[in-house]
């Protein structure tokens, strides 16, 4: 069990310790001192209240992608529409506030989370059903899905649905009703300036009820045994092409419970362009993340600090910007892909370990 966790544990904390070093010999190249790079980086992210705090909120929409390729990935599928899914659900559950406005908050919120799950588990089960119906590859599926919700939701922020007397390309607010709280209400020592709403709750909800889902239910059973291997799982009796939908089904109902964090709990609007990639940062995340529920949390928040801390480059030092932040995301995921190399280390030395003599 012990060997099981280091096994797990050992790549992605060598990745990103690896990436760091990376990102050293580029800050010294630069000609700046990477130790008060770090130092201002981490001091704005993980060590102060107001670092924290965001950091939190940065995370809460990657958790909610990196589950959603996570559980992809789970199924043997590579669910690359997770901006697609997360736009088609913001929208849809922004116009669904807007009009059933009138209803309670008892009975609007439920309906908004419904509807954030649903269109994007709709948005996502086409490719699935492509996939397995056709044998359509998901990957080039889900990536014209994302442009032809790229297309539509645009077009409904720039038309019909667009705010009148802004120029910003956004909808109209959401009312009262449909709105969650944020957290410094039932946290004090959060600030109240700082956006981290109950979105992030409900990240890791959903970041417990995938884990209940995929290793205590007999559906995860079957999703998890179609992506070990597809024609073992048909030989045992299972439904390759129900699982298939069904995990892209529930992969698109993750990412677009981003709509809850998004417009609910912080902008109450939609506005264009609003997820700065998190879909596709998802990705990352997951991989981070080993597609397990708990990594994939962690390496959310990492990412997340990420995001807060490159904010301050740019304040503190001419030579540096945040696009730092992307090659050390860009470099975590080359590691992450190298595993084998990891491993093989880590087994050379085990082994080497064990063929030791002791001496008297």
């Amino acid at each position: 069990m012990i060997q099981k966790a280091v096994d797990v544990l050992f790549v992605p904390i060598i990745s990103v310790f690896a990436a760091l070093m990376v990102g050293s010999v580029l800050i010294i190249a630069i000609g700046e001192n990477p130790f008060a790079v770090y130092r201002i980086f981490f001091e704005n992210s993980v060590f102060s209240v107001n670092g924290i705090g965001y950091t939190l909120f940065y995370a809460t929409p990657l958790i909610f992608t990196g589950l959603s390729v996570a559980v992809g990935f789970r199924c043997g599928l590579f669910n690359i529409g997770g901006e697609g899914q997360l736009y088609m659900a913001t929208m849809a559950v922004t116009l669904a506030a807007i009009y059933l406005g009138p209803l309670s908050a008892w009975l609007l919120i439920p309906i908004c989370f419904a509807t954030c799950f649903l269109v994007g588990g709709i948005w996502g089960g086409i490719p699935g059903f492509l996939k397995a119906k056709f044998g359509g590859h998901e990957v080039i599926n889900t990536i014209m899905m994302n442009l032809i919700a790229y297309g539509l939701v645009n077009y409904l922020v720039v038309g019909p649905f667009h705010r009148e007397g802004t120029q910003i390309l956004e909808t109209d607010f959401i009312p009262e009703s449909a709105r969650i709280p944020r957290l410094h209400r039932i946290l004090p020592i959060i600030p109240e300036r700082i956006p981290l709403n109950f979105g992030f709750l409900m990240a890791l909800l959903a970041g417990l009820a995938v884990y209940l889902l995929l290793w205590k239910t007999k559906w995860g059973y079957e999703i998890r045994a179609v992506g070990t291997g597809g024609s073992a799982a048909e030989c045992a009796g299972i439904n390759v092409r129900r699982n298939m939908v069904l995990a892209m089904f529930i992969a698109g109902g993750l990412a677009g419970m981003v709509g809850i964090h998004e417009v609910m709990g912080y902008r109450y609007t939609y506005r264009d362009n609003f997820s700065q990639g998190a879909g596709f940062v998802g990705i990352a995340v997951s991989l981070l993340g080993r597609n397990h529920p708990v990594g994939v949390i962690w390496a959310a928040l990492l990412f997340g600090a990420f995001r807060r801390g490159s904010l301050f480059l740019d304040l503190h030092f001419d030579s540096l910007s945040k696009d730092l932040v992307m090659v050390l995301q860009g470099t975590i995921v080359l590691f992450v892909a190298a595993d084998r190399f990891f491993k093989g280390l880590l087994d050379g030395f085990r082994l080497k370990s064990k063929n030791e003599v002791v001496p008297d």
